[in-house]
C-alpha cells in the first residue's frame, strides 16, 4: 500500500493528437469495503475490444501508485508475463476481444494528501475524481470518451460512516454482522469516471419531493455537516427553481429518482 501525495508533473495534451480509445468499458461493478487506513476495491470491468483496434492491442488501465492483488479475466487468474504493472497502471496483452477482468487493490484514504481520488477529511471520506482521481482508486482507462454505467456497492461501521452515498438510485441497503452496514447505487446512464463520487460519513440530510411536469416525483436531498444545518432551505429553493427552469427552457427533467447535493467545507 502507498501513500499518493505525488501529483505526476503537468503534460500538454493537444487535440490534434487525439486516437479513440482502442478499448471501451461497457459496465462497472465496484465493490468498496470502507476503513481509512485501508479500503479494499474490488473492481469487475466489462470490456470490449474498439471497432478499428488491432487485435493485438493491449489494454492500458490507468493506476496511479495502486498496488495491484490479483487480476482475474473471465474468471480465471492472469499470470504476471501476461500483464505489466508499474506506477502508471497496467499493460495487459492477449485479451479476447470481449471479456470481464476482475481487479482487487487496496487503498489508504487517511494517507491521501493529495486531494484527488479517495480520502479522509473531517472525519468524512470523500472523492475528487476531476479530472483524474480515479485512477487513484482503482485500476480503469481513466479518459473522458470511455463512458460506462456504474453499480457501487458501498460498506462500513454504521457508528463513524451512516451516510453511504454514491451516483445513482439506491438499489439496496441493509445492516451488517459486526455494526456494520452497506449501501448499493445503481448509476443507469453511461458516465466518463471523472463524475464518479463517494461520501461516507455523518451528516445531516435537508429532503424535499420535487414533481415534475410529467408527474414524476424527484427526491432532492442536500446533505452538510450538522452546523450548517440552517444554509439548506436557501440551497434547495435554488434547486428546485433551476430544476424548474431546465424543464421550462429547455423541456428536460431530471432522470434519476433522486437529485443529491453534497456540501462539505473541506
Amino acid at each position: 500500500m502507498h501513500a499518493t501525495a505525488t501529483r505526476p508533473a503537468p503534460q500538454t495534451i493537444r487535440r490534434a493528437a487525439y486516437t479513440p480509445p482502442p478499448w471501451l468499458v461497457e459496465h462497472v461493478t465496484l465493490d468498496i469495503d470502507l476503513d481509512p487506513e485501508c479500503t479494499t476495491v474490488h473492481s469487475t470491468l466489462e470490456l470490449k475490444r474498439n471497432p478499428g483496434t488491432p487485435p493485438t492491442a493491449a489494454l492500458h488501465l490507468n493506476g496511479h501508485d495502486l498496488p495491484l492483488e490479483q487480476i482475474k479475466c473471465n474468471g480465471a487468474i492472469l499470470t504476471p508475463d501476461t500483464y505489466t504493472h508499474d506506477g502508471s497502471g497496467v499493460h495487459i496483452r492477449d485479451l479476447p476481444a470481449a471479456c470481464t477482468l476482475e481487479l482487487h487493490t487496496r487503498i489508504i484514504p487517511s494517507a491521501n494528501t493529495a486531494l484527488e481520488g479517495l480520502y479522509l477529511s473531517a472525519g468524512i471520506l470523500c472523492t475528487q475524481c476531476e479530472a483524474e482521481g480515479f485512477r487513484r482508486i482503482t485500476f480503469f482507462p481513466d479518459r473522458p470518451d470511455v463512458m460506462a454505467r456504474y453499480r457501487v456497492t458501498l460498506r462500513a461501521e454504521c457508528e463513524r460512516f451512516p451516510l453511504l452515498l454514491s451516483n445513482g438510485n439506491l438499489a439496496a441497503a441493509g445492516e451488517l454482522e459486526g455494526g456494520r452496514h452497506f449501501a448499493t447505487w445503481e448509476d443507469p446512464f453511461p458516465k466518463p469516471a471523472y463524475l464518479f463520487a463517494l461520501v461516507a460519513g455523518d451528516l445531516h440530510c435537508h429532503t424535499h419531493t420535487y414533481r415534475t411536469r410529467s408527474g414524476r416525483d424527484i427526491l432532492l436531498q442536500i446533505y452538510v455537516e450538522h452546523r450548517n444545518a440552517d444554509k439548506c432551505e436557501y440551497a434547495m429553493h435554488s434547486l428546485r427553481k433551476a430544476m424548474e427552469w431546465d424543464e421550462r427552457r429547455f423541456g428536460l427533467e431530471c432522470d434519476l429518482e433522486r437529485y443529491m447535493v453534497v456540501a462539505v467545507d473541506d
